[in-house]
């Protein structure tokens, strides 16, 4: 093979090598975010589909949190402070989230709860922090979270104890998202 030749191969190879750690690097959020869900890791609840197993008649108090970070302008809150429920019992509960600006914002919430160790066993059926959430100006909107605790907390030695879980939401603005969508609609309406 001619160093023509050589040298294409060698640049082809690394360009390959780029682009494959180019997409690693964009996929390293959202596979993390899959790792943390699926196990727990960090506080975070793991996402369950199915329906809640039968509890055994302990009972847990889950407390509710919710704040907002930096310049997201949002009044965000739980609609109730704790819910006691036997574990193994799926319940609903509710959000309340307001946009105080005069336009369109896009949000998106992260959570966890504590104590950290009881991650692996706080089960999110369905979540309004699965997806960005958009509220026009002035719009005031309530989310859902519907959950379960797995019944295996009160069998596991080092959870055993716990009695009380507080389930925390913090809204982040999308940043990037908020502006498109005010450009889409300012340009709309010059239109």
């Amino acid at each position: 093979m001619s160093i023509a030749g050589r040298n294409r191969r060698t640049a082809m190879m690394a360009s390959l090598i780029i682009l494959g750690m180019a997409g690693l690097t964009a996929a390293s959020v959202p596979l993390y975010d899959l790792f943390c869900a699926a196990t727990g890791y960090g506080g975070t609840p793991r996402i369950n589909a199915g329906a809640a197993p039968g509890g055994d008649g302990t009972r847990i108090t889950v407390q509710f949190n919710g704040d907002i970070g930096a310049g997201l302008p949002w009044r965000f809150r739980p609609m109730q402070r704790s819910l006691t429920l036997p574990v193994g019992e799926e319940r609903l509960a509710f959000y309340e989230a307001v946009n105080d600006s005069d336009g369109p914002v896009v949000g998106r919430a992260v959570y966890n709860v504590t104590p950290f160790k009881v991650g692996p066993y706080f089960d999110k059926v369905h979540c309004f922090c699965f997806e960005e959430q958009t509220l026009r100006a002035g719009e005031r909107v309530e989310m859902p979270v519907s959950f379960y605790v797995d019944p295996a907390l009160v069998t596991d030695p080092g959870t055993s104890d716990v009695r009380q879980i507080t389930l925390s939401y913090t809204f982040f603005i999308d940043e990037e998202a908020t502006a498109k969508l005010r450009a889409a609609g300012s340009h709309g309406s010059t239109s």
